[in-house]
């Protein structure tokens, strides 16, 4: 059983929990309550429009890969250190049993900022988009790997319905082809290889030279210098989702304004 195998598995038995705990027309209720979503797509096309780098700036404490990240971790801070940095959307991993993430942190985080918020954690059910929309996240992820076309459609159909963004992740070229066939215009392409964990950022700059220019790409994993992401801009990516190397720094926010300030795009 793979990584993704292994959090499906228990994902699925949280969701079932969450229902008996909350039904979906509590939930839905809530969602309605909610404030209303922040333009995360908005956010990262302005930022291209300005020509700033797009920095979805990643809050989160641990990974499996890399196991605790930073030890001194407080949501809210952080969240206003990214914004006072430049960053141009969050994303908060609320995952507890492979990132120690936790819903509300995506929630104090949120209220701390003025900016949109994806919600990272692993959807395979409609319910958990009604549940993100309802901690007031802004855009959600779908990733390929873990869910058919089928799955997929309905969870981007549930987003759409909520008004919130989306981001549907691809690996390699297989899962891009399946990406292409679906509206949604955000992409992200993750550097990171499912069975290695091994990252190179030549998977985005390869990948993107088969997306259409009306989608918008986001790099992920394996990102830390301007180096990096100027390469990626020169390729015509200028989204980049950041998380363990700004998260390892002892000044967020000086570490995120020295590495957006070094980017040419």
């Amino acid at each position: 059983m793979n990584i993704l195998e292994r959090i499906a598995d228990y994902k699925r038995q949280e969701v079932a929990a969450a229902k008996k705990a909350k039904p979906l027309r509590l939930l839905m209720e809530e969602a309605r309550h909610a404030h209303p979503p922040r333009g995360f797509r908005a956010a990262l096309e302005g930022a291209r429009a300005s020509k700033r780098p797009g920095l979805v700036a990643e809050i989160k404490r641990a990974s499996p890969s890399a196991g605790v990240i930073r030890e001194s971790f407080d949501p809210e801070s952080l969240a206003r250190d990214y914004e006072r940095g430049g960053a141009t959307c969050l994303s908060v991993l609320t995952d507890a049993p492979s990132f120690q993430g936790a819903p509300e942190d995506l929630v104090v985080a949120r209220q701390a900022t003025h900016l949109p918020v994806l919600r990272k954690d692993f959807m395979l059910d409609p319910y958990q988009i009604v549940q993100s929309r309802a901690l007031g996240a802004d855009c959600i992820l779908v990733i390929l790997a873990m869910v058919d076309d089928a799955a997929a459609a309905k969870l981007l159909g549930a987003a759409r319905e909520w008004g919130m963004d989306a981001i549907i992740e691809v690996h390699d070229d297989e899962e891009l082809d399946r990406a292409l066939k679906f509206d949604v215009s955000l992409i992200g392409i993750n550097n990171r290889n499912l069975k290695t964990f091994a990252t190179d950022i030549g998977t985005s700059i390869r990948l993107k030279a088969n997306v259409p220019e009306d989608r918008h790409v986001v790099a992920e994993s394996g990102l830390s210098t301007a180096e990096n992401l100027t390469r990626l801009a020169a390729c015509g990516i200028s989204s980049y989702l950041i998380g363990e190397s700004l998260m390892r720094a002892e000044d967020v926010e000086a570490a995120t304004h020295s590495l957006l300030s070094g980017v040419h795009l």
